[in-house]
């Protein structure tokens, strides 16, 4: 995998979700992009039970990612995270006693895939109980696994679409005590994805936003 840069598109002023990825696609198209299939990212929040301590519960984040299917992302609030096999899911099951599944808090992000040169480029409606709450865009660059590198060139590339929405070098990497020189990882892209679920789940419910 490449450097990965994910990000919140607002919904067009006046347009609905679908409207609005639409017209990404659209531009996508213009540019020369070329479908390839469909993707998918999953969010499942479980918070711990029983806690004596009398302090909150942190929670504990199981992700999916249809790029690694046969993969299970954890990560708990505030970090660490791991990567494991998908029997992680089985292992869940086995633990409802010290984790609790939070029904209803489920996030997903689903959409169409597409390829431009070196560029992958993943624009999903992000969905929470049957309801668009968002649009995500996720941009790779598969060329390279070192931030500092590429990241102009995947800033100009984004500028070319995204325009005005073109985001900022994502926090993952700058927070990191190596600095932008260390090669990413799963967790980087899953990290991201975490956190603009974690928006999304604080948003209102889009007018017209029933998914389809």
């Amino acid at each position: 995998m490449g450097v990965t840069c994910v990000c919140q598109v607002p919904v067009s002023e006046g347009k609905s979700v679908q409207q609005t990825v639409d017209t990404l696609h659209k531009k996508l198209e213009q540019l020369g992009a070329v479908k390839q299939g469909n993707f998918w990212v999953d969010c499942e929040t479980y918070h711990a039970t029983g806690n004596a301590t009398g302090q909150p519960s942190k929670l504990l984040y199981v992700m999916h990612n249809s790029e690694t299917p046969l993969s299970c992302m954890a990560l708990f609030e505030g970090g660490p995270g791991l990567s494991a096999d998908a029997n992680f899911d089985v292992l869940m099951v086995k633990l409802k006693s010290h984790f609790q599944n939070a029904k209803g808090h489920k996030v997903e992000s689903r959409g169409c895939r597409y390829r431009y040169c070196d560029f992958l480029v993943k624009i999903g409606t992000v969905a929470m109980s049957s309801s668009a709450r968002g649009i995500s865009v996720e941009v790779e660059y598969c060329a390279c696994v070192i931030p500092g590198d590429c990241w102009n060139l995947m800033k100009e590339f984004m500028q070319s679409f995204l325009g005005s929405n073109t985001p900022e070098l994502p926090t993952v990497f700058t927070s990191k005590p190596e600095g932008l020189s260390v090669p990413v990882d799963c967790m980087d892209t899953m990290s991201q994805y975490l956190e603009l679920f974690s928006r999304v789940r604080k948003q209102q419910v889009l007018p017209g936003s029933g998914v389809r």
